[in-house]
């Protein structure tokens, strides 16, 4: 008993030496927390943005905390977030990518070359063959709007908004990027979404690694329901199939991944490119039904480009110009996307702010920053930032505004759901001109026929948040796009 407690004591002094960490006066300021190890974890996880808030007040724009074991320097100043971004050799993005693939979709690529990927990504989803996928992803957008909308009055029901959003962008997508133009492959988008919702709720904790016993089997469950689901998606080249999903799978096999692998990440290709787009149609369409000035100035853009009562003509099928819609949809992810944009350091650095400061960054540490809280709700730079103003990125003659300040300085950083860098969004565009044919067809449907869509989640914003699984986004991952897309 006695050697017992003398190996647990020398256990402790060793793990105490072991991590026991103090400021020097080159490191940012730095908050352990009063509980060891786990530091300020609960609080962190519980409300991210009010947590930063406070560690903000106590130490101003750079600060270290102790989360988990872990130590984390999050960097809040917007004019110093290019030092982080563009810093490839001291940051690396693929760790901490390759954790959270092998958290959430149990996916190891030990061989994956994330530049040629994004390569391959943007050959899919800019320049003409976005042209094609966007002609693609309006007929199915179409398709499943009609068979979503009553034809009749005996067929009125009522939706809530988030899942018509939801499933109606998910179904069009799935069959534009993985099911292809003639449905090749045979698995009913319905049953997919299905099974998607379930792992889509289980996500926030698989990603900290915080399941309980039933849900990792759930989460198991499902995941494996999903690989069989998607086990034929790209696998046939034939016509009218999905080009991106035919050249994903050939540069996964250029790197050694077997079938079993590949299935594990068309998953992961699954959530990046479905798991935020309906989401951020849902809260789009919410403060446009809410804010009737809003929607008049969209709907009065709308009718000029495409009559909305007349025009059947796509507008994902030609360039537009349509700035009142992209002030609305910039104020909306403003408010509402809220990425953590993380690095691991893998060798010492000295970051250097805009203010002239430096600060010793070190190696097996993580640097984050989080937009939401500044530039997104910092009330420097957008004035009354919890008020919805949907021409906030509107100049006073109609024009896009991109002029905003801190500290009497132009910001390249005023607002950041796309990320940014080299981990930029690929599918930005293509993104948005989805949810802009969205939109559009589903306030002609609203106009034509009396759909009623519940609205209430918008007096409950907070709860709004966790209960449409928008936790993930704003908890926890750099975002679905900059991530993996």
């Amino acid at each position: 008993m006695i050697w017992t407690i003398f190996l647990l004591v020398q256990a402790l002094l060793l793990y105490f030496i072991l991590t026991h960490r103090s400021r020097s006066k080159s490191d940012p300021p730095l908050d352990k927390g009063v509980i060891p190890w786990l530091g300020h974890a609960l609080e962190f996880g519980k409300d991210a943005s009010k947590f930063l808030n406070r560690m903000k007040l106590k130490h101003g724009d750079i600060f270290t905390v102790r989360v988990a074991g872990r130590y984390v320097t999050v960097l809040l100043d917007p004019h110093s977030y290019d030092t982080v971004i563009n810093d490839s050799d001291s940051l690396d993005f693929t760790r901490y990518a390759q954790v959270l693939m092998e958290r959430i979709f149990n996916l190891r690529l030990p061989h994956h070359q994330p530049a040629n990927a994004k390569e391959m990504m943007k050959k899919h989803f800019m320049g003409m063959n976005l042209t094609t996928l966007n002609s693609t992803m309006s007929r199915h957008l179409q398709a499943s709007l009609k068979a979503e909308m009553p034809q009749n009055q005996k067929d009125w029901k009522e939706e809530g908004l988030f899942n018509l959003s939801y499933s109606l962008l998910f179904k069009a997508g799935y069959l534009s990027l993985f099911g292809g133009e003639q449905n090749n492959n045979s698995t009913d988008p319905s049953s997919v979404y299905k099974e998607y919702k379930k792992f889509d709720g289980l996500l926030t904790k698989m990603a900290r690694g915080t399941l309980k016993p039933e849900e990792k089997r759930t989460a198991q469950s499902v995941r494996q329901r999903l690989w069989e689901l998607l086990a034929p998606a790209g696998l046939i080249e034939e016509a009218g199939s999905s080009p991106w999903l035919h050249a994903y799978r050939r540069l996964l096999r250029e790197e050694g991944a077997d079938e079993e692998t590949q299935k594990k990440a068309v998953l992961m290709q699954l959530w990046a490119t479905q798991g935020n787009v309906g989401p951020a149609a849902f809260w789009l369409l919410g403060y446009l039904l809410t804010n009737p000035e809003a929607l008049t100035a969209v709907k009065r853009e709308f009718s000029v480009i495409s009559p909305m009562g007349t025009s059947e003509t796509s507008l994902l099928d030609r360039p537009v110009n349509t700035p009142v819609f992209d002030s609305v949809l910039e104020e909306t992810l403003r408010l509402t996307a809220a990425p953590f944009i993380t690095r691991e350091v893998v060798q010492e650095k000295t970051l250097h702010m805009a203010d002239g400061q430096q600060y010793l960054l070190r190696k097996g540490d993580r640097v984050c920053l989080f937009p939401f809280n500044s530039p997104q709700m910092d009330p420097e730079i957008h004035h009354e930032p919890q008020k919805y103003k949907y021409d906030r990125f509107l100049n006073e003659y109609g024009s896009v505004k991109r002029d905003f300040y801190k500290g009497g300085r132009r910001l390249k950083y005023y607002t950041m759901p796309w990320g940014a860098g080299t981990n930029g969004c690929v599918g930005q565009q293509f993104a948005i001109n989805t949810i802009r044919h969205c939109v559009t067809q589903m306030l002609r449907c609203r106009r034509q026929t009396p759909v009623v869509m519940d609205l209430g989640c918008f007096n409950q914003r907070e709860t709004c948040l966790s209960d449409t699984n928008l936790e993930i986004r704003t908890k926890t991952l750099e975002t679905s796009k900059t991530h993996l897309f």
